[in-house]
């Protein structure tokens, strides 16, 4: 992680940068476990991040639907369709209005 690293003057700003970077590892772990597929299960935090995370894409807008159009040399559709449905699986159900 790097904590060693030292980037700003002072010790808050430091901690403050620390306390970001060890938040970012836990949630790259939580959706490489939650949502991640078999197929890609072995992917590093880097490789996530860099495949899924931090890719182009274009979003167009068809009157009634939004689109995004992503190159599928970062992630093939299959795999990241599994994950979007992985994902949308661990939310909550919505609460029965009273």
């Amino acid at each position: 992680m790097a904590a060693t690293r030292l980037s700003c003057r002072s010790f808050n700003a430091n901690a403050v940068r620390l306390q970001l970077h060890a938040l970012a590892y836990y949630l790259g772990n939580v959706l490489r476990t939650l949502a991640i597929p078999e197929a890609i299960a072995e992917w590093s935090l880097t490789t996530l991040r860099d495949k899924l995370i931090k890719i182009d894409a274009k979003v167009v807008s068809h009157g009634r639907y939004v689109a995004f159009q992503m190159a599928e040399v970062a992630i093939r559709r299959k795999s990241f369709g599994a994950i979007v449905e992985r994902i949308a699986a661990l939310r909550s159900p919505p609460s029965a209005a009273t």
